[in-house]
């Protein structure tokens, strides 16, 4: 088989065709997983052992016909089990951890909205890609900012205050004492708040420019509350730190900024004398071949259209990326004046440093 004079290995070609029949798949699955979670389906099934489809559907509060087809489609993905002699359908306890349990760690419908966005803004991203100029956090679709926040809830909740912290040199301790922390790019404020839930004697401060996910976050304050011990602040990262604080943290932002080393030097500028930086970044490899996984195709990705251009659009002296990796990251720690920086602790989908000058 030739095209365009070049020779086509027939073998590698239907490889590559079935893989993208399966992702094609996958991206019509996506759609259904959204709104199965946003519909109650699988909370529904969950725990419930095997159902019928117009079980689920009663139980969900949903129509049948929709329903089975719904159910169909999730036993051919593998998120349901199919019973054939019954005709019903199961959701495993694996399954649910995935599907139904919005505090699990392995959750991952609300990720869907990411994507969501990512289609929602796929004209933007394409003439940010031909102009070369930069979009804001702030201009993406607003799916971008919920899913973000709801999908890295559950992983900081499962990590944070159990390892990460303990990670960090002679943190601990002051926590429980009692402590001053910044959380820069603090979203909608749950690294914050959970944080502030473990350490009651310590005072919180989040730092975010979007209006819309400080309000998000004094929202869920209150909810939780903690109001009487976090504080959340419309403010630049690039803006000196009101007070003087022990610990500071940048999670999963600190690539997205277009100005990280004037960022981490006034983080070191508010830092008591023996403070601590601590920067939780994407897990990435300094060398690229070593990114080549699923994990750093959805970094690459998200770091696409999502974390290079807010940092294009702000027009400033990097533009690191959501797979910078430590050589990068410690670069920038030391051009900020930082001078002991190390690995505190990784995961699979992070990489915590610890900072100190």
């Amino acid at each position: 088989m030739a095209l365009d004079n070049q020779i086509i290995d027939t073998a590698r070609l239907d490889e590559l065709v079935g893989k993208a029949v399966s992702e094609l798949a996958a991206g019509y699955g996506g759609v259904l997983i959204a709104i199965g979670n946003r519909l109650g389906l699988y909370r529904a099934m969950a725990g419930a052992g095997p159902m019928t489809s117009d079980e689920v559907a009663r139980a969900a509060g949903c129509a049948e016909r929709y329903v089975r087809e719904w159910l169909n489609a999730q036993a051919a993905g593998g998120y349901v089990a199919y019973h054939p002699a019954s005709q019903s359908y199961e959701l495993t306890p694996e399954q649910a951890a995935v599907l139904a349990d919005d505090t699990s760690p392995v959750f991952m419908p609300s990720v869907w909205d990411v994507v969501a966005a990512a289609w929602a803004d796929a004209d933007q991203t394409e003439r940010a890609i031909r102009t070369g100029q930069g979009v804001a956090w702030s201009d993406h679709d607003g799916r971008l900012h919920c899913g973000v926040a709801a999908f890295f809830r559950n992983g900081y909740r499962a990590s944070l205050v159990q390892d990460w912290l303990p990670s960090l040199d002679g943190v601990l301790p002051r926590l429980h004492a009692g402590a001053r922390v910044a959380d820069i790019g603090c979203g909608h404020g749950h690294s914050t708040l959970l944080m502030a839930e473990a350490f009651p004697n310590s005072r919180f401060l989040g730092i975010d420019t979007h209006p819309a996910s400080i309000a998000a976050a004094q929202a869920h304050a209150r909810q939780a509350g903690l109001s009487d011990r976090v504080e959340f602040l419309l403010a630049d990262a690039k803006a000196p730190l009101p007070g003087v604080f022990d610990l500071i943290c940048f999670f999963d932002c600190l690539h997205d900024l277009g100005h990280p080393v004037e960022a981490a030097r006034r983080a070191r500028e508010a830092l008591a004398p023996d403070g601590t930086l601590m920067l939780v970044e994407p897990a990435a490899s300094d060398r690229v071949e070593e990114n080549l996984n699923p994990i750093g195709r959805i970094y690459y990705t998200g770091s696409t259209w999502l974390c290079c251009a807010h940092a294009i659009s702000e027009e400033g002296t990097h533009v690191l990326g959501a797979q910078a990796g430590e050589a990068q990251l410690a670069q920038v720690c030391r051009d900020a004046g930082f001078s002991r920086i190390r690995e505190a602790t990784k995961t699979p989908f992070n990489l915590i440093l610890e900072a100190r000058f």
